[in-house]
């Protein structure tokens, strides 16, 4: 019986030889090393053509990883297929080329919102599947030449072949409201750009000195990024994350800091964006670190195609110029809506923690239209820090800020919050103490609701709320503390339908304040004490 067993034995220890053997064959034949392609690891030689070379392998065979081994290697832009995986290990560092020539023939992009056809950006990707740029490694846009040739650029100065060419291929492009950047026809390229894609993965590379945007993912779907490091301080429109007319996007675990915004939400500009109507939705943004930066979370000012279904939570902001902002204009069109940021740290931040403009460009009143931008059902919760002003909150005449919501939220700041232009906004739990003036501002506002609103820095003569033209207001569970002069100061003739009840004034020597102006009565419900 033991001998008949023997000869099974031996078949299936051969068999599993035989499977390791062929599984490690296909394992070994899935990496593409680039240097076996041509590529030099000590930058001496241009390896675009090598990279080039092992992606066609990879894709003829199904897909596979192009992997760079540790070393400098010197390249022009990377096109990805589907299937690939760009490996950059740790010690490896991928430089790319400033020679503007490199990045030719032009290819479909799009630059701040419009669909244009403009240098390659430096990875590229073009309706592709199942893309992945990951490793330890490091790459460098060397965007500096980029940079200096936008700011010298002059208007009255003989335009370059570049410029010519994107005039060449450019003559039907639809035009935003300021078309001041497409007619100079000198557009930087972006650093990585997938555009039309499906499941994208970006993680673990540290990336420096982009031309332009960093991560730019265009009308792609399934986008992740993940432990990403982005490094382009002092330099111009160097936006971190900017995944723009994208859906379901994941960026986590990042530490971002850059020349213009960390992460920014877009979904087109003005015509070409509405023409798109290509919406961005359903992002989360989680456990990321900001830096230098104009925003840390920047929804717009391109969001003509629509923003939705955002989740910012879990971030750091450190010296950003502004926490979360959300801007447009009239022109824009589009809708902002379904946003929610919660659990936020921010410190040293020089402006506001939070920017709600829907006047970012000069624009003059006009009739409602898809021109028409809105922003709504917005909410706010559970944010700390130190800053410069606590929020400023600045909708249109013809269409307001609506439906708006601040939760315990805790600022130290040199100015409150200024609101204008808006509709459906409370206030609960929040304390700003402030350096100078009120701890809340607002003007033109309907249907207010404040509750449990603080300051433990009250300054003499100067009202912790002060409202002008405030139409429908419930305040409740105001409790100020001692050296408060007023804690409510009412004026302008708009000003009606005021209620307050269930607070304790005793601290303060006038609870209420009016002007003249205000002809209202104000409603007190039982429940107040003091004055």
């Amino acid at each position: 019986m033991k001998f008949l067993q023997q000869p099974k034995k031996l078949f299936l220890a051969a068999l599993l030889l035989v499977i390791c053997c062929y599984s490690s064959n296909l394992y070994a034949q899935a990496y593409y090393n680039v240097i076996k392609y041509g590529a030099k690891n000590d930058s001496s030689k241009i390896a675009t053509l090598a990279i080039k070379r092992a992606i066609i392998a990879a894709s003829r065979a199904g897909g596979g990883t192009v992997y760079f081994p540790a070393g400098k290697y010197l390249t022009g832009p990377i096109h990805l297929k589907s299937n690939i995986t760009i490996l950059i290990d740790a010690g490896a560092e991928l430089h790319f080329s400033d020679n503007f020539d490199n990045y030719l023939p032009m290819v479909q992009s799009r630059y701040e919102g419009v669909d244009v056809t403009s240098f390659s950006p430096l990875f590229y990707a073009y309706k592709a599947e199942n893309i992945t740029i990951t490793g330890r490694g490091l790459i460098n846009g060397h965007g500096k030449k980029w940079w200096d040739f936008v700011e010298g650029y002059k208007q009255d100065q003989a335009r370059s072949k570049w410029q010519y060419e994107f005039d060449k291929v450019n003559k039907d492009i639809i035009l935003p409201d300021d078309p001041k950047q497409m007619k100079r026809g000198f557009l930087r390229p972006p650093f990585i750009q997938p555009m039309f894609c499906k499941n994208v993965l970006i993680e673990g590379i540290t990336i420096i000195n982009s031309p332009f945007w960093t991560i730019n993912p265009e009308f792609c779907e399934n986008v992740k990024v993940h432990a990403v490091t982005i490094n382009n301080p002092h330099s111009p429109n160097t936006d971190g994350i900017n995944p723009e007319s994208c859906k379901n996007v994941h960026i986590s675990d990042c530490h971002i800091s850059v020349g213009d915004d960390c992460i920014t939400i877009k979904s087109g500009k003005d015509e070409p964006g509405r023409r798109m109507a290509a919406p961005a939705e359903n992002y989360t943004i989680t456990n990321c670190t900001m830096l230098s930066g104009h925003g840390g979370v920047v929804i717009g000012s391109e969001m003509s195609g629509d923003v939705r279904k955002i989740t910012i939570s879990n971030c750091v902001f450190d010296g950003t110029d502004r926490g979360i902002r959300i801007k447009t204009a009239r022109g824009r069109g589009g809708v902002v809506e379904e946003i929610r940021v919660s659990n936020i740290i921010m410190k040293n931040i020089r402006e506001q923690a939070i920017v709600l403009d829907m006047q970012y460009a000069k624009t003059f009143l006009e009739p409602v239209s898809e021109r028409t931008p809105r922003f709504r059902n917005i909410h706010f919760s559970n944010i700390t820090g130190q800053v410069n002003q606590a929020g400023y909150l600045n909708g249109l005449e013809e269409m307001p800020i609506e439906n708006i919501s601040f939760n315990d939220i805790n600022l130290d700041a040199k100015t409150g919050f200024n609101l204008q232009n808006t509709n459906k906004v409370e206030f609960h739990n929040v304390q700003v103490n402030t350096e100078i003036g009120p701890s809340l501002t607002a003007s033109l506002v309907e249907n207010m609701t404040i509750n449990g609103f603080k300051s433990y820095t009250p300054h003499n003569n100067v009202p912790v709320i002060e409202l002008k033209n405030v139409k429908n207001l419930f305040l409740y569970n105001a409790f100020p503390v001692k050296g408060t002069t007023t804690y409510l100061k009412l004026s302008g003739a708009g000003t009606e339908n005021i209620a307050i009840g269930n607070n304790n004034f005793k601290n303060v020597k006038y609870a209420i304040e009016k002007t003249k102006d205000v002809f209202e009565r104000i409603d007190v419900i039982s429940g107040d004490k003091g004055q």
